[in-house]
């Protein structure tokens, strides 16, 4: 498929390929596994403020829904495309079968510039996105959550519109939607707090102390910005933070705390609270653990070599490329791969959608908990496995995933 062919979804099938090769995947799954389950792209008119008419392009994609519901954010950016979105549903798949959970991989977005729209287009255009794709989404079908360029606010129109055309309230068919109408506690961090949590575990493997470490954060979005606040609450030193416009730097540490005061639409380096640094420079920072939390394919073969980390812990998905992840191995780099290392949000989501069926809510302190036993145990699998197998994190990590939905298919045979 022509619309497919994008550098995102190379890399997730150029990922899939190499793995399964490892693995001795029967040549028939390797078929099915490679393209998604399901595809809908959807034309979204939307009534301006100012009366005119625009049209933008919405598409949601269910990769896989052998062990259960397809799962999956919604992505609202410029560069939206049904090939960026199949890799993050293929993506999804795999993290959620190495994390253990009940899903398959689903993602969606629309192509928009979200800060470009007023709240009333935002609302008009999510409303009728969520109109479109009634017919894929529901609680025991896929269950959308936020992603690059929505959030909470999002989910809860979603969720209204969902429950309008069904007639009743129905909170579990969105996850990181808003505490009043049936959110979870922990969700908005959740992502990165799972960061946290695997880096803190690489840092045992390697004997490496959390109070001599140095941490170098791209993108202070949700994911970086949380990241940050709880490696320095974990006694990490967080040296250097990067959004779209740049970032800064600071040997000493900076202040998480008033950084995370500001306005969120002011550039970082305008806080004068370190020294300012692009987002290339802080890639090649000497640093115990950097932490890739921005966009896909940040880390190339022009770059890596550059890279002075420690540790890789990759907050975004598909920050890496296969090219650069041959040159992180030669250099010793300890990878902890996307699905693994970013996999604490759809685990929190997981445990909304868990609440929001059952009507029963958790603690905080519960979800935490939860958070780190899966996400932990998720880590040691790998570890084990790679170290077994006496291959890369990333391979052990998909592996592992891959496995997971290769036996449901068989388990589950081909119909008709």
């Amino acid at each position: 498929m022509r619309e497919l062919d994008t550098p995102t979804f190379r890399l997730a099938v150029a990922q899939f390929d190499q793995a399964a090769e490892a693995m001795g995947l029967d040549t028939n799954l390797r078929e099915r596994l490679k393209l998604p389950q399901r595809s809908l792209v959807v034309s979204l008119p939307v009534r301006m403020d100012d009366g005119h008419v625009e049209v933008f392009t919405g598409y949601r994609v269910q990769h896989d829904s052998s062990r259960g519901p397809s799962k999956g954010g919604i992505r609202y950016h410029p560069d939206v495309n049904l090939g960026e979105v199949a890799a993050l549903a293929m993506w999804m798949t795999w993290k959620c079968a190495l994390a253990g959970l009940p899903y398959g991989g689903a993602k969606g977005g629309i192509t928009v510039a979200p800060k470009s729209l007023s709240a009333g287009e935002l609302q008009r255009l999510t409303r009728r996105y969520a109109a479109e794709i009634f017919p894929l989404i529901g609680p025991d079908k896929d269950v959308p959550a936020p992603d690059v360029g929505t959030d909470a606010q999002i989910m809860a129109w979603i969720m209204d519109t969902y429950s309008q055309q069904v007639g009743y309230a129905v909170p579990g068919v969105v996850t990181g939607k808003p505490l009043s109408i049936g959110g979870s506690l922990g969700r908005e961090e959740a992502t990165g707090r799972g960061v946290v949590y695997v880096t803190l575990e690489a840092l045992r493997h390697l004997k490496l102390s959390i109070e001599h470490a140095t941490v170098a954060i791209q993108g202070f979005g949700n994911v970086g910005s949380h990241t940050a606040r709880i490696m320095q609450q974990q006694g990490a030193r967080v040296i250097a933070v990067s959004d779209v416009t740049g970032g800064i730097f600071n040997a000493n540490g900076l202040d998480i705390a008033k950084l995370l005061e500001r306005n969120p639409s002011r550039p970082l380096h305008e806080t004068k609270l370190g020294e300012t640094i692009t987002n290339e420079e802080l890639l090649s920072l000497d640093c115990t653990v950097l932490v890739p939390a921005a966009l896909s394919e940040q880390i190339t073969g022009k770059n890596a070599d550059s890279l002075r980390c420690r540790i890789l812990s990759e907050g975004a998905n598909g920050p890496t490329t296969l090219e650069a992840d041959r040159i992180l191995a030669d250099k010793g780099v300890f990878v902890i791969p996307d699905i693994l290392a970013n996999s604490g949000g759809v685990i929190v989501s997981y445990f909304e959608w868990v609440q929001d069926l059952q009507r029963f809510f958790w603690s905080a302190t519960d979800i935490q908990g939860r958070l780190q036993d899966i996400i932990t145990s998720a880590f040691q699998r790998t570890l084990r496995f790679s170290t077994e197998r006496h291959v890369s994190m990333r391979m052990a990590a998909l592996m592992s995933g891959i496995d997971q939905i290769a036996q449901a298919h068989l388990q589950r045979g081909l119909y008709p």
